[in-house]
């Protein structure tokens, strides 16, 4: 089987093909806009600037059996983000229906699709979405164009990914950027980050990948959205306090500032995950500690 990784060299796209490549039987090829020296085989591409036509051509010469989307842009100017984010999946769709109209596509979305919801609600793959800011809209954008074209004839599903955590967190992510802060204070000087008053759904990055993986694996049609999470809310803060405590850091948290745009419009967030575990057998292993201590003992090279 062979199985392409769009974005094989991210965050969440490099745990995905780190999974497959222990299944027997298979073969990963990475796609990018830089490749992987892991794998035989990477398809050098940018989503953003590709033609239909020039992905169609490498696609055909790929003869990918499945590809999992990891690539996007989180950040940034939002005409990059949009031509990443929402053109670059409907260009993959209209590549796939010419050069592989038989392989499955799983694309990774985000909760961030989803937008504002109140306190204590549990967010199901049938509720509203209504995007904050660049990143929630494009991000939707590009997921319609992959349901779209699954009910059009490919065979799609959209894995909508909550908060990723764990090892290799990147510095842009809230974990990421305070465990840059906590080694930087070690062992007891001052962390001043934004507002961690917002409630989010943190969920593992091996356990999103597990998900991909099964997504590509699972026999027969899939729903056109699965939730993927941990399915507890957890305050930004008490996720702070547990990396510090993970960390040795014995110092001040400060909080400055009304913090992230996004987490000023979406104050709470909490996935509920059965459709998932209906129709992949799915349900997250791994514990928030447990993503913490994978993310000190990578992100900084300090064993836990």
């Amino acid at each position: 089987m062979r199985i392409l990784v769009l974005g094989s060299t991210g965050f969440l796209g490099g745990h995905v093909a780190g999974q497959l490549r222990t299944l027997p039987g298979v073969r990963v090829l990475g796609g990018g806009r830089t490749m992987d020296p892991g794998l035989p085989v990477n398809l050098p591409v940018d989503l953003a600037a590709v033609s239909v036509a020039g992905l169609t051509r490498s696609l055909r010469a790929l003869a990918p059996d499945a590809v999992v989307n990891c690539a996007g842009a989180v950040s940034g100017d939002p005409v990059r983000m949009a031509e990443t984010n929402a053109r670059g999946p409907a260009v993959l769709c209209e590549a796939l229906r010419e050069a592989a109209p038989g392989a499955r596509l799983v694309h990774l979305g985000s909760a961030a699709e989803y937008g504002p919801t109140p306190a204590g609600q549990t967010l199901t793959e049938s509720s509203p979405a209504s995007p904050q800011g660049t990143y929630g809209a494009t991000k939707l954008a590009g997921s319609y164009a992959v349901t779209e074209a699954g009910r059009t004839g490919l065979d799609t599903v959209v894995l909508r990914v909550f908060n990723p955590l764990g090892p290799g967190s990147p510095a842009a992510s809230l974990p990421g950027r305070l465990a840059d802060e906590l080694r930087r204070a070690l062992p007891d000087g001052t962390v001043t980050v934004g507002d961690l008053s917002a409630y989010r759904d943190f969920v593992d990055v091996r356990d999103v990948a597990r998900a991909a993986v099964l997504a590509v694996t699972t026999p027969g049609p899939l729903p056109a959205v699965l939730n993927i999470g941990s399915g507890t809310a957890t305050r930004a803060r008490d996720l702070a306090e547990e990396l510090a405590r993970t960390a040795g850091y014995r110092g001040p948290i400060e909080e400055r500032g009304a913090g992230s745009q996004r987490s000023s419009a979406v104050s709470w967030q909490r996935a509920d995950v059965s459709a998932a575990a209906d129709a992949l057998g799915w349900r997250p292993e791994l514990t928030l500690p447990d993503s913490l201590a994978g993310l000190w003992a990578e992100h900084t090279g300090v064993p836990a």
